[in-house]
């Protein structure tokens, strides 16, 4: 894959995650837990990843090879089902803008793992990018605003920080030996196991799915069917950008596609404006610019051999 595509794909991944977050936002508040959204959204990401492996009759490519499952139960464990359960165990103790900076401290994780533990060169550029883009995020967050900070919630969010970032690296790691789709079916799987374990399906509210939700924002007094909703975080919202960002990963490195992630929060920001008729502030909007300026010289210069180097020893 050219760079370029490489780039286009993890573009898009921050840009569906941002959408899915308005859409989310809209079923969690018909009353769907974010426990029970990550539940569906994950069992049925994994459904949609099965059906298509069975038509295409890829079905054999899950088995694992020899000396690799204990990296795919890493992926699922730690990769989807820790990331999505710190991120929302944050949000329930600290201000959600606080929790999605920490959150995003992970491509710093990344560069100091692959400069200190395994030794590969990083270029100023990317530090200084990425410092930039950090710093950039906190203007987004207006992290100043509402500050109270949670021991625990800290923690968690650092937690998911660094399961973010393993997400990245094992992500590159199962890149080299197996397909996108056959290692977000056993991330997936993993995840929904677990789920399935801590709040059984049959105590689900199945009747979300009748329910016509009401659309605020600039959608005010409109509603669609829970399903349709729904049906679009997890086609949408989930199995595409998880699908876009690896393949990102595999065509570049961890701390590139980790970085670009950061979009997600300044997107996020234009659709809650656009679609829920939130607003920016000046403060919010220069954050937005820096972030921008930073994933740009982050992304300057990148050599070929820092980026093949950068997931050449992460199995």
């Amino acid at each position: 894959m050219s760079p370029r595509r490489a780039y286009l794909f993890l573009f898009s991944a921050a840009l569906l995650y941002a959408i899915n977050g308005i859409v989310s936002k809209w079923v969690m508040e018909a009353g769907l837990s974010p426990w029970r959204l990550t539940e569906v959204r994950t069992t049925g990401s994994l459904l949609a990843l099965l059906i298509y492996l069975a038509v295409k009759g890829r079905i054999y490519l899950l088995r694992p090879a020899k000396g690799e499952i204990g990296l795919l139960a890493l992926f699922g464990v730690i990769g989807i089902a820790a990331v999505q359960s710190f991120y929302f165990f944050s949000i329930l103790r600290l201000h959600v803008s606080i929790a999605l900076i920490i959150e995003f401290t992970a491509p710093i994780w990344i560069v100091i793992y692959l400069r200190f533990f395994k030794k590969v060169r990083i270029s100023n550029s990317m530090w200084i990018g990425l410092v930039a883009a950090f710093v950039g995020l906190i203007l987004v967050g207006e992290v100043w605003n509402g500050l109270t900070l949670n021991g625990l919630g800290v923690i968690s969010s650092f937690l998911d920080a660094l399961s973010l970032a393993a997400y990245f690296v094992i992500g590159r790691a199962l890149g080299r030996r197996r397909s996108t789709d056959t290692m977000l079916v056993w991330g997936f799987g993993i995840t929904a196991l677990l789920y399935a374990f801590v709040q059984p399906l049959w105590s689900f509210p199945f009747h979300i799915f009748s329910e016509r939700i009401n659309l605020n924002g600039h959608f005010a007094g409109h509603h669609l069917p829970g399903w349709l909703l729904i049906t679009f975080i997890i086609l949408i919202g989930t199995v595409l950008p998880y699908l876009f960002v690896l393949a990102g990963v595999n065509a570049l490195s961890p701390q590139v596609a980790s970085i670009i992630g950061m979009l997600e929060p300044v997107l996020a920001g234009i659709f809650g404006w656009i679609l829920l008729k939130e607003t920016f502030t000046t403060i919010q909007l220069i954050g937005a610019a820096i972030v921008l300026v930073g994933i740009f010289i982050a992304n300057e210069k990148i050599p070929e051999t820092e980026v093949s180097n950068a997931g050449s020893d992460n199995g």
